[in-house]
């Protein structure tokens, strides 16, 4: 299981594990708990690299990053320790 804390978002920490760079599990602590259970679902399967291009660089109001933005930013810095 991977621990990313995330910054400038509802959501505090970000859980996720991640299997033959698929993404298999995704968890959020605090946060918009719907939308954050959808997004969890929504990439469950999904390529680490398909799910970077897609989440990477959405923002949140007038903030430049958001939840999903954070779960790319914590996709990529797992990729960077493989």
């Amino acid at each position: 299981m991977n621990t990313y804390q995330t910054n400038n978002v509802c959501s505090s920490k970000i859980h996720f594990d991640v299997v033959d760079n698929k993404v298999l599990f995704v968890t959020f602590e605090n946060g918009c708990d719907g939308n954050l259970k959808g997004i969890s679902s929504l990439i469950q399967g999904m390529d680490v690299d398909d799910a970077i291009s897609r989440l990477k660089k959405i923002t949140c109001g007038s903030k430049t990053t958001s939840c999903p933005d954070q779960l790319a930013q914590a996709l990529i810095k797992y990729q960077s320790k493989k």
